[in-house]
């Protein structure tokens, strides 16, 4: 054992670190498509970025 936790107290801190990163980068993804879809609008349809 390692610092005295046990296998699978390991797996589900492993688990939970894996499921936040994978959060966190969805969560980016989604501001940078966003922008990206606003930025798109703007130039081909000319509605504003605040819309």
């Amino acid at each position: 054992m390692i610092m005295g936790i046990s296998f699978g107290m390991w797996i589900i801190i492993i688990f939970g670190g894996l499921v936040g990163i994978a959060t966190t980068l969805g969560i980016v993804g989604v501001m940078i498509a966003t922008v990206i879809q606003k930025i798109y609008r703007r130039i081909r349809f000319g509605i504003s970025l605040y819309d």
